[in-house]
């Protein structure tokens, strides 16, 4: 086990003290292909002591995509990979769990660059009524223009963030839809 890991939950520390032998990395010919054929990052290691934050498209198959078998990472997905909404299970994966290292992965094509929060409040409002309206009011949606900005931007948010420690390693990566290849943004 990488260090000493301060467990508030006895039986979740024993669990994860099982499974904390290191495990080995699947190779590029062991990942199962789909459509799209999906270009592995070989500079990285991803294993239990990481958490993958992106987005709920469907179109991304985080583990085929990333060679991460069952049990490998904790992945966390929501609408846009957004980090304010991934906090939550951020804390619980580390602070509980153990896991060091967030990497956190956008996409192009991504469809919160295709609004903003007004339309969003619009389309409640016009489908949903008044009471949703009133109750999601001054709700932030979280869309964000630019891929790459977005990437930065969440990335910032987790490193300001007094809830992920300093010594936790963050990465911002960028998922091209068109090609199954990440690039790293910061």
């Amino acid at each position: 086990m990488r260090g000493i890991i301060q467990c508030l939950n006895t039986e979740i520390c024993q669990f994860h003290q099982q499974r904390s032998t290191p495990s080995v990395s699947p190779s590029t010919s062991s990942i199962v292909k789909k459509e799209h054929e999906f270009e592995v990052l070989k500079s990285m290691s991803i294993d239990e002591w990481t958490n993958p934050v992106t987005c709920m498209d469907a179109r991304i198959d985080p583990a085929a995509a990333f060679g991460i078998n069952l049990g490998d990472a904790h992945v966390i997905r929501n609408a846009g990979g957004n980090a304010q909404d991934s906090l939550r299970s951020l804390v619980i994966s580390e602070q509980l769990l153990g896991t060091n290292e967030i990497l956190l992965i956008k996409h192009t094509g991504c469809g919160m660059m295709t609004f903003k929060n007004e339309d969003v409040h619009a389309v409640v409002d016009t489908q949903l009524g008044p009471e949703a309206k009133a109750e999601l009011a001054g709700m932030d949606f979280q869309p964000f223009p630019h891929l790459e900005d977005g990437v930065r931007d969440d990335v910032e948010f987790l490193k300001r963030s007094k809830a992920i420690p300093d010594s936790v390693t963050i990465s911002g990566w960028v998922y091209e839809i068109e090609s199954g290849k990440v690039r790293q943004v910061v």
